[in-house]
């Protein structure tokens, strides 16, 4: 016979919160005030600097004003925000996959504005720069003053960086670099560019400052996916560099796959912004819009999708700050990342074409932010990795057997 007597009274047990439809599952009850306050301050700057502009910016395809955008995001500390020193925020990495969720529910062009400058050229020179490049070069790059961009896909490679044709050889004491980088974020208005490079001992990476003689980088225009970010080509004509512009603590492609790695980190976070901002739209749009003399949000129909939506947004997140507290303990693997990357992507771009359903013919009007993100998405599903890379990452991970060559 059971004992009941030690059951708490209906008196004694805690009230249940009321639930909060921004947040149906209490992630943020894994928050702390400091990672509640990032995002707080991200959130901000995105509503008053970007959201009032980024219809106009995205419908002309530019971006105007990025400099002084960039060093208004060194004032709150987004650039490299999960670097240690150099005038680097030492953000976690919980703190700075919020910033790029809130980033890229404003657009991914920003968020990758802040990727590319911390995630992939500042995070190169702080981890396999020497003590004076970094001193050199990350202080500016923190505070924005110093735009900084990161080459290695190639006209001709893109999955398959190892057969890169941009040379690095040696002329006495110097290097000599020649060759072409394509699809690169920030390179037109970037004062240093890492760039990776084949050289008679393997691929090395070398920091180059883009005043360089030799070096150009043409815009790159009529995108029509991430129109509001500057995209560029790199084109080296022997650039003539210094011995000590080389990275040198790398050689090999492990170097630049490991800054590809912590990028792709803060995409897992960003796709989930995208697809908020979206699913937010949609809700409102679905609690507004009438057909049939009532809301469409009261139609069976709209309510499942909006509660599928719900389901794979916040699942996402949920895995996103699984990922990060995998990240701030040391323990997050590549392929954890490839995860990520991998179902954050498809499910946000998923969660965008349903919004538009629900939006209807008004779902591709600038004045919602649903087209603008789903297009959007198009780029950011195949950068940093492809779709069907991330699923070999994840076979190879699952099977042991490599399916890439």
């Amino acid at each position: 016979m059971s004992d009941t007597s030690k059951l708490p009274q209906s008196s004694q047990r805690p009230k249940l919160p009321p639930f909060d439809p921004g947040d149906p599952i209490g992630i943020d009850d894994l928050l702390a005030p400091e990672d509640l306050a990032v995002r707080e301050t991200v959130r901000a700057w995105a509503a008053d600097r970007v959201l009032p502009h980024i219809a106009d910016w995205y419908e002309r395809g530019e971006l105007p004003g990025i400099r002084e955008l960039a060093r208004e995001l060194g004032s709150i500390g987004a650039l490299g925000m999960s670097l240690e020193g150099y005038g680097c925020a030492g953000a976690s990495a919980v703190q700075y996959g919020l910033a790029c969720l809130e980033l890229e529910a404003a657009d991914s062009g920003i968020r990758s504005l802040v990727s590319v400058q911390g995630s992939l050229a500042m995070y190169a020179i702080h981890r396999f720069g020497s003590e004076e490049q970094k001193r050199r070069w990350l202080p500016g790059m923190a505070s924005g003053e110093i735009i900084g961009c990161f080459g290695l896909t190639e006209p001709d490679h893109g999955s398959d960086p190892a057969g890169m044709r941009t040379y690095a050889k040696k002329d006495g004491a110097d290097w000599v670099l020649t060759g072409r980088k394509m699809w690169i974020t920030n390179g037109s208005v970037a004062g240093v560019a890492v760039v990776w490079a084949q050289t008679d001992d393997g691929i090395r990476g070398f920091v180059v400052p883009t005043d360089a003689a030799g070096f150009s980088a043409p815009e790159i225009k009529h995108k029509w996916s991430l129109r509001a970010s500057v995209t560029s080509e790199l084109v080296m004509d022997e650039v003539r560099l210094p011995a000590d512009a080389v990275l040198p603590e790398v050689t090999g492609l492990k170097g630049p796959l490991s800054c590809l790695s912590h990028a792709r980190y803060g995409i897992v976070w960003g796709a989930m912004g995208a697809a908020r901002a979206s699913f937010e739209a949609a809700v409102d749009y679905a609690k507004t819009r009438e057909q049939f003399g009532r809301p469409i949000g009261g139609f069976q129909l709209t309510q499942a999708k909006l509660a599928d939506m719900a389901v794979e947004l916040h699942k996402g997140i949920l895995l996103a700050h699984h990922l990060g507290q995998r990240m701030d303990a040391g323990r997050l693997r590549p392929e954890q990342v490839s995860f990520g990357k991998l179902n954050n992507v498809r499910e946000a771009i998923e969660i965008c074409r349903t919004s538009r359903t629900i939006l209807g013919a008004n779902g591709i009007s600038l004045e919602y932010p649903v087209m603008r993100h789903a297009t959007n998405l198009e780029s950011v599903l195949t950068y940093e990795g492809t779709v069907e890379m991330h699923q070999l990452v994840l076979g190879k991970a699952l099977t042991g057997l490599d399916a890439f060559r």
